[in-house]
């Protein structure tokens, strides 16, 4: 048997990225982590040209844990020999196809990365006090099994869609994930909807709408939310996103945190406010000269029912408010309707340890780690699956580098990187 590592990273999205990066320069600490796909990307369906990170350059990967790291944004562009380049352009939002670049330099760095080996189960070895991990490797087709102390989750989030919708999922109807992959299939069409008015919501439909002229197509935009609104991003407000919410969050009352989330929804569900200004701009730009706009954009629209008939979608909707419901055709659907927690069938032999709460999440510490039965001496930490115990951060890529740290810190059982105790002006509790 080899020597058991520190760290067993399950899925190489940017947190568990973050972490093989904070993790490789400390002395002592072995790591591995695996992904079954054939090397990194970064929601490639919505590499949309001209769309940029909604956080600063700063939230890379290790730079808000430690400024010095190798694996830095800065030092991706010494590497690319891009800092004077990226000195003049003035960008503190970098488009995200650079973002994806970035990571998948480090991705690529980084020996403890191994892409095309998939996770197939996890357990718990009460005899050798480890955790136990069988990893599939599809270009070999063999199966290892590699034992850890701790593993960490990052295997990210999947694409949520509205019940109705689900039965219809193909060409006609997909998530707003599989954008760029679907654009053959929109050629053609000459009514399409895009549901959800979050941030790739409004970057689908800018993009159709730019589109629009070409295409001849009319465009409808639906969402349950109140309005098509603007991310909150006053500087006190994005302090919602720092350590110290994250601690009064966690300590509140889980049913207080259940109620709270869904009214902070223009913290993190909502639009970024240059991206409402380009619709605005686009859609003024058109009435010049008596112009008209192809376009019906409606809040508080549920989609109640869908079928699909030989004139194409049908879709059953109802407005919120008023109570009244309505029959839409379209061609096309883009369900831009968000992502959910992904289940990792991974780790069902570990199910009877696992601790959850009465909706079937995980039981969460402030470490990030995983509430076991007490005869589990090892340790199963979490990335991007904490939202309803550490608040509206858990998604936020401002955050990773910190959580990462954190992690570290709490496995090794020292100080690995020092973090701030205090990381906004705004008190939160008393």
């Amino acid at each position: 048997m080899s020597e058991p590592y520190d760290v067993l990273g399950i899925g190489i999205g940017p947190f568990n990225l973050a972490l093989a990066a904070l993790a490789e320069p400390l002395p002592g600490v072995s790591a591995v982590f695996f992904d079954g796909r054939p090397g990194f990307s970064w929601h490639p369906g919505m590499l949309i040209p001209g769309a940029t990170l909604q956080v600063p350059f700063l939230a890379d990967l290790v730079t808000l844990a430690d400024p010095t790291s190798r694996w830095s944004f800065l030092s991706y562009l010494r590497e690319r020999d891009r800092l004077f380049p990226f000195y003049f352009a003035e960008r503190f939002h970098v488009p995200r196809t650079e973002y994806d670049d970035y990571c998948r330099w480090v991705a690529e760095s980084l020996p403890s990365c191994r892409f095309g080996q998939q996770v197939e189960s996890v357990s718990w070895d009460a005899a050798e006090r480890l955790i136990v991990a069988e990893v599939y490797d599809l270009h070999t087709a063999q199966t290892t099994v590699v034992r850890a102390r701790n593993a960490v989750l990052g295997v990210g989030t999947e694409p949520a869609v509205p019940g109705p919708l689900r039965p219809l999922l193909g060409k006609e109807v997909f998530h707003s994930a599989e954008f760029l992959d679907r654009q053959e299939s929109l050629r053609g069409a000459q009514d399409i909807t895009v549901l959800g008015s979050g941030q790739s919501g409004a970057e689908v439909l800018l993009d159709l709408l730019r589109g629009q002229p070409d295409g001849g197509y009319r465009l409808r935009w639906l969402t349950k939310a109140p309005a098509f609104a603007p991310m909150e991003y006053s500087k006190l407000g994005l302090e919602h996103f720092t350590p110290d919410y994250t601690r009064y969050f966690r300590e509140l009352p889980e049913e207080v945190r259940d109620a709270l989330l869904p009214a902070q929804w223009q913290l993190y569900k909502a639009i970024d406010a240059d991206t409402i200004d380009a619709i605005h701009t686009e859609l003024y730009d058109r009435t010049v000269a008596g112009g008209t706009v192809q376009l019906t954009m409606s809040p508080n629209v549920e989609v109640v029912g869908a079928t699909r008939g030989p004139d194409g979608i049908t879709l059953e909707c109802r407005e919120l408010l008023q109570g009244r419901e309505v029959t839409l055709r379209t061609d096309r659907v883009v369900a831009a309707t968000g992502y959910a927690t992904r289940q990792p069938l991974c780790l069902a032999p570990m199910e009877d340890v696992i601790r959850r709460d009465d909706r079937g999440r995980f039981r969460i510490d402030a470490d990030y780690r995983v509430l076991l039965d007490p005869g589990v001496t090892g340790g199963l930490y979490v990335q991007n699956a904490e939202l309803h115990t550490h608040g509206v951060g858990t998604p936020d890529l401002g955050l990773g580098a910190y959580r990462a740290a954190t992690i570290l810190n709490a496995l090794t059982g020292r100080e690995a990187y020092r973090l701030p105790s205090q990381t906004a002006f705004t008190t939160f509790g008393v």
